[in-house]
């Protein structure tokens, strides 16, 4: 890629990849909003996987076949029934409430991260992190304010959502110690695209000219995303990367005013800042641990 020739600093590169994978995560989100407006949601899971698969298709020419080599499919097959999961919540969550409010719930996904190496990982945390979760979560009461209004549908499927992409992080952590990046992204459309299928036929229609040109920018921007993230984790400590999701707030607040006309209220920019800021320590607490961790492998405990 082109930073990489760019810019020496693995650090560096692994920050603006993945600057640039929020802002196209936040474009595909505008464009799930968009298509789904010509065909249902479920075709827009099936059509951003079988499009992407086009997509990559010329690029695993060059790069030769090799590159898409799986070493331990097994992990392919679960990170592709996960993120299909993740993605059909994802998207029906952006039909259903505001892009802004779906992108603030999406800042749980590190906290549950946190969460899934615990329980899937054996890491150890203290009180401090445990606080800094039930904070993280606290942000996430204020936005949906259960008791005082309800709690939509739409804002269940995001933290569903949510959860379902950790999952799929910490497997595409363990998949970049003997993956490309380009096998890790080409074989979960693969995998996802005939999963999406079986039920997109209950309720296919074929999309206009609109609707087609809306389904190719899920499916480029989705593309783009997911190997920049991917990238990123491959240089760098996932958890120094977990901030960055920060900036897909004013990017979807920005682009949802400017489309669709949504605005959020302030109770988003303040559940959203709560739900950062824990992210945010439980990110700096973790750093610490690896660092700590790595002179000594045999230490186990990690810092609070």
């Amino acid at each position: 890629m082109i930073l990489d020739f760019v810019i020496t600093s693995a650090a560096v590169r692994a920050m603006l990849m993945m600057f640039l994978a929020m802002l196209s995560f936040t474009g595909m989100g505008i464009f799930v909003k968009l298509a789904a407006q010509h065909v249902h949601v479920i075709e827009v899971v099936f059509f951003r996987n079988f499009l992407a698969v086009l997509i990559i298709g010329p690029f695993l020419l060059k790069a030769g076949i090799a590159q898409i080599r799986m070493k331990r499919p097994g992990l392919y097959v679960g990170r592709a029934a996960i993120n299909f999961i993740g993605m059909l919540c994802g998207f029906t969550s952006v039909t259903l409430i505001p892009l802004a409010e779906n992108t603030a719930l999406s800042f749980t996904s590190p906290i549950f991260v946190t969460i899934g190496a615990v329980i899937f990982l054996g890491e150890v945390i203290r009180l401090r992190r445990i606080v800094a979760i039930l904070i993280g979560f606290t942000g996430a009461l204020v936005i949906l304010q259960p008791g005082i209004s309800e709690v939509s549908a739409g804002a269940l499927l995001a933290l569903a959502s949510s959860l379902s992409i950790a999952m799929a992080v910490l497997l595409v952590k363990k998949m970049t110690e003997t993956e490309t990046s380009i096998a890790i992204v080409f074989w979960m459309v693969v995998m996802q695209a005939p999963i999406s299928l079986a039920p997109a036929l209950f309720v296919w229609q074929w999309p206009g000219p609109l609707g087609w040109l809306y389904l190719w920018g899920v499916a480029i921007s989705g593309t783009i995303a997911h190997v920049l993230f991917t990238r990123a984790c491959g240089l760098v400590e996932i958890t120094s990367l977990q901030p960055v999701e920060f900036v897909k707030l004013p990017f979807a607040v920005i682009l949802a005013w400017f489309i669709f006309d949504e605005w959020p209220g302030v109770w988003i920019w303040v559940g959203g800042a709560i739900i950062f800021t824990a992210t945010a320590y439980i990110t700096r607490r973790e750093a610490i641990a690896t660092r700590s961790i790595r002179p000594n492998h045999a230490q186990k405990e990690t810092p609070p």
